[in-house]
């Protein structure tokens, strides 16, 4: 039996809290056009897909809908907005940086794939000297497909070396948990992060409130 020994992690809302400064990226640009600004707790909403789909939500719940061309022109304006804002608010959950050193020391390999685009995703985990924790990161724009459509996983598995069979997903939303169910894969679901009634009506295999939990829940599906 293939022993279980890489986890593999989405990044906002599970390894950082990222929504402040997301919301405050899109709240500039909404308010730019002279849009109404959305609050806090409605950016989280529309966090999951990536900043196409954030940018998407955020003018479609703050007047009228996009274009293809104009979503994709908001798109790059929202990115030059977001890449002046990665940290100003954003950290990483309690004891993340323990824990996931704790789980490198033991020999866990640790993988992240997120959908959020790769240049602000290695940006942060270089502020956050996360890329001496993790392998490798891909993101959203590193294939053609994103979760939850399982090649997004499998793909950064074998440029990894190694199999689904190894392999146990951690995230905070729908996409996680379902990437997983794709891809063959456990799922452990941290409640800490974005669109967590969601991910639970998907059945992920195990339900963390804290990485204090984490630990235990890997050794159960290990």
């Amino acid at each position: 039996m293939t022993k279980r020994n890489v986890l593999v992690f989405d990044l906002d809302g599970t390894l950082i809290e990222s929504a402040p400064d997301l919301a405050l990226s899109l709240q500039i640009l909404l308010k730019s056009e002279g849009r109404r600004e959305p609050d806090l707790m409605e950016v989280k909403s529309m966090i999951g897909d990536g900043a196409t789909k954030l940018v998407e939500r955020g003018y479609a719940a703050t007047g009228s809908a996009l274009s293809e061309q104009e979503l994709k022109e908001k798109v790059k304006k929202f990115l030059e907005i977001y890449s002046d804002n990665l940290i100003v608010e954003t950290h990483l959950y309690d004891n993340c940086r323990t824990v996931l050193e704790s789980l490198k020391a033991q020999g866990w390999k640790l993988l992240i794939c997120t959908n959020k685009p790769i240049a602000p995703t290695i940006e942060i985990m270089n502020e956050f000297n996360l890329h001496n924790i993790f392998d490798k990161a891909v993101g959203g724009d590193s294939y053609s497909v994103k979760k939850p459509d399982p090649a997004h996983v499998l793909n950064l598995l074998n440029e990894s070396g190694v199999s689904a069979a190894q392999a146990i997903m951690i995230g905070d939303g729908v996409n996680d948990v379902l990437v997983a169910k794709n891809a063959g894969i456990p799922s452990i679901l941290f409640t800490h992060g974005y669109g967590t009634e969601a991910a639970k009506a998907q059945n992920p295999d195990v339900i963390i409130d804290a990485f204090s939990e984490l630990e235990d829940a890997i050794n159960r599906l290990a």
